[in-house]
């Protein structure tokens, strides 16, 4: 029976990449891509020539079964996403819990993940936080809001550059103006950028700035005495 390799690949700087990522990768039979041309760059760089397969939230469903009767063949497979570590806001969870499901091992690399920097570098409480990755974009949006308005933990967002400021606006509405939050993009790319203040203080920053590339925020949990107050 072959194995699962869960590889997390560079965020931005490909001099990110571990020496065991670049062993298993040169090792592994093929490799399941979120995006191919991305994962065929990355392999031209360190010099890799492997089968690249398309795996992505639009076809992961259907590509299941024939993934596992090729581990079950005995075929080694990584997985890798197009930056990051695979099944943090990317596919992978699907694959992994099948192979959980069929008794096929699963070895998962450590790695490259966005929100680990950014949290590091925001200056909040890293001992205790919760990730929620992007909020729905609709339906249940509100109420996640209003959730997290309440959390005490440091909360972490992503989000993409065109939602950055109304994602902004929104959390000033429903966390107040003086709850202070820590916004990173471009995170390990030549013009990454940290910047800190109030809700507000980051709309005008933002407005002033048009925002570009990947977006983490950070933001700090609420305290005690401001849900006793409350």
């Amino acid at each position: 029976m072959g194995k699962l390799f869960i590889v997390p690949t560079p965020i931005g700087n490909l001099e990110d990449i571990t020496l065991r990522a670049i062993r298993i990768l040169k090792e592994a039979d093929s490799i399941l891509a979120e995006d191919t041309r991305v994962t065929r760059f990355l392999l031209q760089h360190l010099g890799i020539d492997k089968p690249i397969y398309s795996h992505h939230q639009h076809n992961e469903h259907k590509t299941l079964e024939t993934v596992i009767t090729k581990l079950n063949e005995g075929l080694n497979i990584a997985l890798v996403s197009d930056a990051g570590t695979p099944g943090i806001s990317d596919p992978g969870f699907l694959l992994v819990r099948k192979c959980v499901e069929n008794n096929i091992e699963v070895e998962t690399l450590p790695g490259p993940t966005a929100f680990v920097p950014a949290l590091v570098n925001s200056g909040f409480p890293c001992d205790k936080f919760v990730f929620e990755g992007f909020l729905p974009q609709k339906k249940g949006r509100k109420t996640r809001l209003e959730k997290l308005a309440l959390e005490e933990r440091t909360i972490i967002l992503y989000e993409s550059p065109f939602r950055v400021l109304k994602c902004l606006e929104e959390l000033l509405l429903h966390f107040g103006e003086t709850r202070k939050a820590s916004v990173s993009r471009e995170l390990s790319k030549k013009f990454e950028e940290t910047v800190r203040g109030t809700f507000s203080e980051l709309i005008t920053h933002f407005k002033n700035k048009a925002p570009k590339g990947e977006f983490v925020m950070v933001i700090e949990g609420k305290n005690s005495k401001e849900i006793n107050e409350n």
